[in-house]
Formats: structure tokens, C-alpha cells, sequence
């Protein structure tokens, strides 16, 4: 696969940035692209491993080591190699649904567990991936795709994320009649009002909505089932319904003052942000929404990076980013081998920017919030903070070791923990100790008769990657539960 010797010949080349203080000036996506001829290149590096742990998806170490989704990587690397962009697309698709989210915010577990990247370099498999997508767009190779014949069975998908979004297209092109019901006002779930637009712009989104929407798939918004539609009505009008609403329940700070204004949950504020934004098409921020505040960002994961770099183009004044536990490794330990994903510390866009423009990087480990002090009016004015320490198998609070950080926002970036109760309850479907939709080992379907569940919903708070999985799993086993086999 690829050159035998390309990863000999050619350095590892990935798509320039631009520059931090050009790029805060707005929220466009700032990774550059490389010319298809480099993009060969790069292609060419994909070694003939033997073992391509790259597309294994396997569980090692309680995590994913290679692709999910088993993305077909060594063949595409190696079409793309020969400037076989069409047939690599061909390759690309037939895994998966959505290549043009997860080579814009994938966290690339293929690159992880490619076999150059033991000793060198991984070969750039995320953004070979975004060259053959984005070469099928603009060649016209994307297209509706309309089934030829239609089954008659009717399947309704409760939430637009990747999951339902995956879900739906497969059972689409299968010929079921897929109606996907959305309690926002556009498509997308957390992959439009969760990822801000520099890391995933909302046209993307939109670009595959359309040729949905041409394939036949029908989309409802502005409808919160649950509240709006109760499930009884929804299993009147359908054969199946597929519960894909996401993790959506967010974890909170208990600490004294908690009540005071100013305090957001990271996703209720990110929403806003893009809400706001695509009002004006994404020409105007809402600057007062961060402009000029001292901003404190609780958690250290994708969703508290995001916040860093969205109020940081909004003229925050200073921004900390409070995370509980302790800084990793800077070089993969002994106890965390290859191909195992590495527990290292990683510096993503948010973070690095933030360096740059206030002097130093905004993480604070072993760190969490005390209490919320609050000023005359009840608005939160400052955080005091203390400083944890591991003890046994807990973090525990360390005494003489508090400060206070002052705060005019306060963003809480803590996780999730599970899906909303309300719409699990409208089908009376269980929840599991984890706050997830209950299901046997393995299986989709749900304990009541026609309903299934996928995503979020069904595995806990996850990555675009495995949501995409999952909705074409679940696809696939109500197929098999509406014809009795399937094709998919």
C-alpha cells in the first residue's frame, strides 16, 4: 500500500494554519489545504505494515486503537498515492457516511495506531481523507441517492447528530420512508450548535443536509419530542423509531454561590455563540458575550478547549481552563504501549491560541472551583479555587492552597452524564447505571417493542467518529427487524 519506500522518502506534510492573530479576527476555519500533487505524497508514505492497525477499531486498554468506523485506510492511502481520488472516494464511503466531519474534528485514532508513527511519524491519513472528500464535492462524484425502489415501512429518528444523521442515510438508501425529527432549528445536533464554526463550518452541515433532504429523507424541526410529540404518537404514524438524541444531560459544579448569573453550561453557551452567528451568517459576533470579561473555563476535554478559543475571539480579556486531575506525560509511558491511544499531553487549537495571545498557556491542573463569589447585583465576580492532590484512588482538596481568580464568565465544561430523561420517558424506556438508554449487550433495540436507540444515547458521551458507527450499526438492526435479513 502507498510507496514502499515513501515513508523513507517523504516527510510527514500536513496543511498550514493561519497565523493566530489573523485567524482569532473571525470564526472561518483556519486549516489550509495542500495541493493534491502534495497530497499524493503524503499518500505515499502509508507503509506496507502487514497489520494496518489503522482501520482495527479494536478495544485495547479500555480504549479505540485504529479506526471505528474500519475506514478502509492503507487502500484509500493508497489511491490516493496514484491520484485515484474518485475511486478512493468509492473506498472512503463505503464506511463511512460522513467523511467531511471526521476530517475536520476526529481526533484521527487512525493516525494513533499507524504503524510509521512507532518510530517517526504517522502517515496523514485525517487529511487525505479531507482531500478525497472535498475533490468529490467539488467534481461532482456526491450526489443524491435516491433508492430505487421503496419498502413502504416507515422509520421516524429522533435527533439530527451524526448518529441519527448516519442512521438515517443508511436505512434511506435501504428504501424505508426516514422521517428525522430535530428539537433546534437546523440539522446537525452537537455537530452544529456544539463545535463552534472555526473547527466545523455550519455549511459543511449544510452541503450534506441538501443532498439528504434530495435522497427523500424528510426532516421536522422545531419539534421537541417529548414535550411537542409524545412517543405514542410517534409509534401510531411508524414501524420503527430510533431514539438518537444524544448525551445531552451536562454534568455540573455543586459549590456555594453556584446560582449566581454568569455561570453557562459550555454547550448552552456554545449553541448561543453559533445561534447568534448564523443569524448574520456568520459576519458579526456577539461579542458582548465575552468581550473584555476575565473567563473561567471548568474542564479539560474538546468541549473546554472550544470555549477557550470561542471567547477568545469574542475579546475575552483573560481566559483559565480549571482541570481536576494531573497533567499527562508529555511522552508516552511504558505502561501505555503501542498501539494503545497515548496518554500524553495534547495542546489543541484553543490552547495554543490562547498562549500566543496571553503569554501562557490557560490550563491549570489538579485545579477545581471552591466556591462562586458573587457581587451586589448576584453576578458572579470571581472563583475561588484550590488546588487537589491524589490520594489512594480520589483527588482530594488541599488545605492552604486557595485562590482567588476573578470571573465575569464562567463556563462549565465538566462532561456529560447521559441523555435528557424526557424523552427516554415519553417511550417508557429504560435507563442503565451509566444514564443511558437501556439495551442488551450488543443489541440496539430497546425493551419496548419497535423502539431502538444509537449515539450518545446509547454508549455515553463519545467522539463524531463513534456516533457515525453507531448510527449505521443501529441502521442495520432495524432493517433486519422491519424485512427480516438485510443488505446493509
Amino acid at each position: 500500500m502507498g510507496k514502499s519506500t515513501g515513508f523513507l522518502e517523504y516527510d510527514r506534510q500536513v496543511g498550514k494554519e493561519i497565523p493566530v492573530f489573523e485567524r482569532i479576527k473571525n470564526f472561518h476555519e483556519f486549516h489550509t489545504c495542500l495541493s493534491l500533487e502534495e497530497q499524493r505524497l503524503q499518500g505515499a508514505r502509508c507503509m506496507d505494515c502487514g497489520i494496518p492497525f489503522c482501520q482495527s477499531g479494536a478495544m485495547i486498554g479500555g480504549m479505540a486503537s485504529g479506526c471505528p468506523l474500519h475506514n478502509l485506510v492503507p487502500e484509500i492511502n493508497d489511491l490516493v498515492y496514484h491520484g485515484n481520488f474518485e475511486q478512493a472516494y468509492v473506498r472512503l464511503t463505503s464506511t463511512n457516511c460522513f467523511p467531511e466531519f471526521t476530517s475536520r474534528v476526529c481526533p484521527a485514532l487512525c493516525e494513533a495506531a499507524c504503524t510509521c508513527g512507532l518510530h517517526g511519524e504517522p502517515v496523514a491519513t485525517k487529511e487525505n481523507e479531507k482531500a478525497v472528500i472535498e475533490y468529490a464535492f467539488e467534481k461532482g462524484l456526491v450526489h443524491s441517492e435516491k433508492p430505487r425502489v421503496r419498502t413502504g415501512k416507515k422509520v421516524a429518528v429522533i435527533g439530527s447528530g451524526p448518529a441519527g444523521l448516519a442512521c438515517a442515510m443508511q436505512l434511506n438508501k435501504r428504501g424505508h420512508l426516514v422521517t428525522v425529527y430535530e428539537r433546534n432549528d437546523k440539522a446537525g445536533g452537537l455537530l452544529r450548535y456544539g463545535i463552534p464554526n472555526m473547527k466545523l463550518e455550519k455549511s459543511v452541515i449544510d452541503r450534506r443536509i441538501r443532498f439528504m433532504e434530495e435522497s427523500g429523507i424528510q426532516f421536522v424541526y422545531n419539534t421537541d419530542v417529548g414535550r411537542k410529540l409524545t412517543g405514542k404518537e410517534l409509534l401510531e404514524q411508524y414501524d420503527r423509531v430510533v431514539l438518537a438524541c444524544g448525551a445531552s444531560h451536562p454534568r455540573d459544579i455543586q459549590a456555594p454561590g453556584r446560582e449566581a448569573e454568569g455561570i453557562w453550561f459550555a454547550v448552552d453557551f456554545l449553541s448561543q455563540v453559533t445561534k447568534k452567528m448564523s443569524d448574520n451568517n456568520f459576519s458579526k459576533p456577539p461579542y458582548e458575550m465575552a468581550k473584555n470579561k476575565h473567563v473561567i473555563v471548568i474542564g479539560g476535554g474538546d468541549t473546554g478547549n472550544d470555549c477557550v478559543g470561542t471567547v477568545l475571539r469574542l475579546g475575552a480579556k483573560s481566559v483559565v481552563q480549571l482541570e481536576l486531575l494531573p497533567a499527562p506525560p508529555d511522552v508516552r509511558q511504558k505502561s501505555n504501549p503501542w498501539p494503545e491511544w497515548a496518554k500524553v499531553k495534547r495542546t489543541d487549537y484553543g490552547q495554543e491560541e490562547a498562549a500566543v495571545v496571553y503569554g501562557c498557556d490557560p490550563r491549570r491542573y489538579q485545579t477545581t472551583v471552591q466556591e462562586f463569589i458573587k457581587d451586589q447585583e448576584g453576578h458572579v465576580k470571581a472563583v475561588r479555587t484550590v488546588r487537589m492532590v491524589r490520594e489512594a484512588a480520589a483527588m482530594v482538596s488541599q488545605a492552604g492552597t486557595e485562590e482567588e481568580l476573578p470571573a465575569d464568565l464562567v463556563l462549565i465544561a465538566a462532561g456529560f452524564l447521559g441523555s435528557e430523561a424526557y424523552v427516554a420517558d415519553t417511550f417508557d424506556v429504560a435507563f442503565d447505571e451509566r444514564s443511558n438508554v437501556k439495551t442488551e449487550k450488543g443489541s440496539f433495540a430497546t425493551a419496548v417493542e419497535r423502539v431502538f436507540t444509537t449515539g450518545d444515547m446509547h454508549r455515553g458521551q463519545s467522539l463524531v467518529v463513534w456516533a457515525i458507527a453507531e448510527g449505521r450499526a443501529a441502521a442495520k438492526a432495524v432493517d433486519e427487524s422491519l424485512m427480516g435479513y438485510t443488505n446493509l
